[in-house]
C-alpha cells in the first residue's frame, strides 16, 4: 500500500462558519467542510464570534478569540473533531 506523504503542511487561506459547516480553504485549492457540531464552543458561539477568527501561523490552524476555540489544518484533514476525540483530547 503506497502512502502520500505531502511535501509542504496544508495552510488554510479562507474560513466561513454557518450554523451547520465549518468550511475551510487551503492554498492549494482544496475545500474542508466539516459539521460543526463536531466543535461545540464553534456550534453554541454567536454568528458574531463565529465571525471573529484569526489565522494561526501562516494558516496552520485557526483561533476563534472569543470563544477561545482553536482547530488545526490538519486535525480537520484527519477528521479529528472535539466530539469525535477521546476524553481529553481535542483538534
Amino acid at each position: 500500500m503506497t502512502i502520500l506523504a505531502l511535501a509542504v503542511d496544508p495552510v488554510a487561506v479562507d474560513v466561513h462558519v454557518s450554523d451547520i459547516m465549518l468550511q475551510v480553504t487551503l492554498e492549494d485549492g482544496r475545500e474542508l467542510s466539516v459539521p460543526v457540531q463536531w466543535f461545540p464552543r464553534l456550534r453554541d458561539a454567536t454568528t458574531s464570534e463565529r465571525g471573529n477568527w484569526r489565522f494561526i501561523g501562516r494558516g496552520e490552524g485557526i483561533h476563534w478569540p472569543d470563544i477561545d476555540e482553536d482547530i488545526s489544518v490538519e486535525g480537520l484533514l484527519a477528521g479529528r473533531g472535539h466530539l469525535l476525540a477521546p476524553k481529553g483530547l481535542g483538534t
